[in-house]
C-alpha cells in the first residue's frame, strides 16, 4: 500500500470532498449542450388498481390528506422540500418505466407532480437470487452507483433522520434521507448518484451521469407498498423542486420545461401517453398556430414544490356562477389556492364552491336521476340506454390572456356503474386546504409546464380528444 504525506492526503481529502459536494454533470456531449431538436419521451402506463367508483374517492381523500399534511409540515425550516408520493392515492395514476444503473435496471415509478424527491426501492444484497427482476433495485450490481456526501449541495433539500449527523471529519459520511407519511407509511435510505439510460428524440439511447435520487433501504407502510402502490418500485417527482426528475432534466435537453397528453384509459385498448422532458416539437407547433392558452403559475414559498394556477371564475352552460374569487386565493399563511397534480385522480374544489357547482348542475342536468346512486358522490344520474348523454358544459376562466379552461363533460361526469354517471368533483374544506385539478379533470389536453416562464401551457390540439 502507497504511503501518503500529510500534505498529499489532505489534497486528496479536499479533492473527494470538493467532488461530492459539486458533482460533474456529464451527459453525452450533444445533450450536455441545450439543443431545441433534443427532447426525452417516455411512455405513460396507465393502472387504475381500484374497482369500484368509492375505492377511487377513498384513496383521493387519503391522497389529499397525505398532500395537505405535506402543506403543513413545509413550515418546518429543516424541511426543505418534502416528498409527497402519488403513490399514496392508489386511483388513477400513470406510471413511467427508468432504466438505472450499469447495467441498466428497468423500474416502474410513479409519475407525480405533487414531490420533488425521485426514489426507489433498493437492496445493497450481493446474492439477490430471491428479488425478482425489476421489483427492486440491487445497488451492488451496479457499477456506477454512488451515495452522495451529506455535504452535497443537492441533500440541503431532502429530509433527514438526523441534520447533525454530517461531520466534516468523516470522508465518507452519506446524505441519509427519511421521509414519514401522515398514515405512518416511511421510505429512508441515501440520496445517491447514479447513471440513467434513456431514449432521446434524436440521439437515441442516452446514457445520463449523475441523476440524484432517493435510494430507499427501508420502504414500509400502506402509502409505499402494497396494493396502493400497484406494483411500482418508487416514484418519479416532477415537482418544481431542484431535486426533481424534470428540474434535473429540464435544461439538458433544451428547455427547461415538460409536457404530457393524458388520454382516455377507459378506451379499449387504451391509447398510450407520454412525458416529454424538454421542447417537443409537437408542443412547439401548437404554440406557433396560437392553439396553446397559458396561465401564470403562482409561487407559494410555504409549499415550493406544487404547481398553483389562478382561477377567476367558473360557469356552467356559459353562466358565470356566483364564487367568491379570494376562495381560489392563497393567503397569507400559505392556505388556499389551486393545484394541478398527476397523483390525484378527481377534482376537488373548496367547498363553498363546490356548493355553486352542485347547484348550478342539479338545475340544468335533464337526465332522471339514479335509482341506486353511488355513495360518496352528490349527483347521480340514469344514463341507461343513452348513447352520448346531454351534459351541461362546465369552463374554468384562469388567470392569463384567453384562458378559458373548458374540458368535456367526460372530465367531471364518469360512469360509476352500468347506468349511472355521477359528478367526479369534490369538495374540500377551506381551513386551511386547497383545491386539486386531477388527472381527470386534465384528460384531453396537452399540457406544458414552463418552468423557466413560470406558466402552464394548455391545448385541445396535440392530444386524443376523449
Amino acid at each position: 500500500m502507497v504511503s501518503l504525506s500529510p500534505f498529499s492526503s489532505l489534497l486528496l481529502f479536499l479533492f473527494l470532498f470538493l467532488h461530492s459536494i459539486y458533482p460533474p454533470t456529464t451527459t453525452v456531449a450533444a445533450a450536455a449542450r441545450p439543443n431545441h431538436d433534443y427532447f426525452l419521451k417516455l411512455p405513460l402506463l396507465h393502472k387504475p388498481p381500484f374497482s369500484t367508483p368509492l375505492q377511487a374517492l377513498s384513496f383521493d381523500a387519503r391522497r389529499l390528506s397525505l398532500l395537505h399534511h405535506s402543506h403543513r409540515r413545509r413550515r418546518h425550516p429543516s424541511l426543505r422540500s418534502p416528498l409527497v408520493s402519488g403513490a399514496s392515492s392508489g386511483s388513477g395514476q400513470y406510471f413511467v418505466s427508468l432504466r438505472l444503473g450499469s447495467p441498466p435496471q428497468t423500474l416502474l415509478l410513479v409519475t407525480d407532480t405533487g414531490s420533488d424527491l425521485i426514489w426507489v426501492k433498493c437492496t445493497a444484497c450481493r446474492n439477490c437470487s430471491h428479488h425478482s427482476p425489476g421489483s427492486t433495485f440491487l445497488a451492488r450490481h451496479s457499477s456506477t452507483f454512488s451515495p452522495a456526501h451529506c455535504f452535497n449541495r443537492l441533500c440541503r433539500f431532502v429530509p433527514h433522520p438526523d441534520p447533525t449527523r454530517c461531520n466534516l471529519t468523516r470522508l465518507h459520511s452519506p446524505c441519509r434521507y427519511e421521509y414519514q407519511y401522515s398514515d405512518g407509511s416511511l421510505t429512508s435510505g441515501f440520496f445517491s448518484r447514479e447513471t440513467t439510460t434513456l431514449n432521446t428524440s434524436a440521439l437515441g439511447e442516452t446514457k445520463l451521469k449523475n441523476l440524484a435520487f432517493g435510494c430507499g433501504f427501508r420502504v414500509s407502510g400502506p402509502s409505499v407498498t402494497g396494493r396502493s402502490f400497484n406494483g411500482a418500485q418508487g416514484v418519479m417527482g416532477l415537482g418544481r423542486g431542484p431535486i426533481s426528475f424534470s428540474s434535473q432534466l429540464g435544461r439538458r435537453f433544451g428547455y427547461n420545461k415538460f409536457s404530457y397528453c393524458l388520454r382516455d384509459y377507459t378506451l379499449a385498448p387504451p391509447p398510450t401517453s407520454y412525458l416529454m422532458i424538454g421542447g417537443d416539437s409537437q408542443t412547439r407547433n401548437v404554440s406557433r398556430t396560437g392553439a396553446m392558452c397559458y396561465t401564470p403559475l403562482i409561487a407559494n414559498p410555504l409549499s415550493p414544490t406544487f404547481y398553483y394556477i389562478g382561477i377567476r371564475s367558473v360557469s356552467v352552460d356559459g353562466v358565470k356562477l356566483p364564487i367568491d374569487p379570494s376562495v381560489w386565493s392563497i393567503d397569507e399563511e400559505g392556505n388556499g389556492g389551486m393545484v394541478v397534480d398527476s397523483g390525484t385522480t378527481l377534482t376537488f374544489v373548496p367547498e363553498s364552491a363546490y356548493g355553486e357547482i352542485l347547484k348550478a348542475f342539479q338545475s340544468r342536468v335533464k337526465l332522471p336521476g339514479a335509482e341506486d346512486p353511488t355513495p360518496g358522490f352528490d349527483l347521480c344520474v340514469n344514463v341507461s340506454g343513452v348513447g352520448r348523454p346531454d351534459f351541461p358544459r362546465m369552463s374554468f376562466e384562469l388567470l392569463g390572456r384567453r384562458a378559458v379552461f373548458g374540458p368535456p363533460p367526460g372530465n367531471y361526469f364518469i360512469e360509476t356503474s352500468e347506468g349511472v354517471a355521477c359528478l367526479a368533483i369534490q369538495p374540500v374544506g377551506e381551513g386551511g386546504g386547497f383545491g386539486v385539478m386531477g388527472n381527470l379533470m386534465q384528460q384531453g389536453f396537452l399540457l406544458e409546464f414552463d418552468r423557466d416562464r413560470s406558466r402552464l401551457g394548455f391545448s385541445r390540439r396535440g392530444c386524443a380528444r376523449p
